[in-house]
């Protein structure tokens, strides 16, 4: 896990359109991107990505890019 997620163009226009609708969701989104490996998969169960949630977020309905 060496690398750092940066988020592209393309990426925080979704993330914005998304956060626009459901501020919530996209933070989940971004959360599973900063989590994902080289191909994309994450591995995590509801309990522990709720657990991640609220260590990654102060508040999940915040802007967080």
């Amino acid at each position: 896990m060496g690398r750092t997620f940066r988020p592209n163009r393309r990426f925080r226009h979704k993330y914005d359109r998304l956060f626009k609708q459901e501020p919530r969701a996209a933070n989940v989104f971004l959360l599973l991107c900063e989590m994902a490996d080289e191909k994309g998969q994450v591995e995590t169960d509801p309990a522990e990505l709720s657990k991640l949630m609220a260590a990654r977020f102060e508040d999940p309905r915040r802007y967080a890019l």
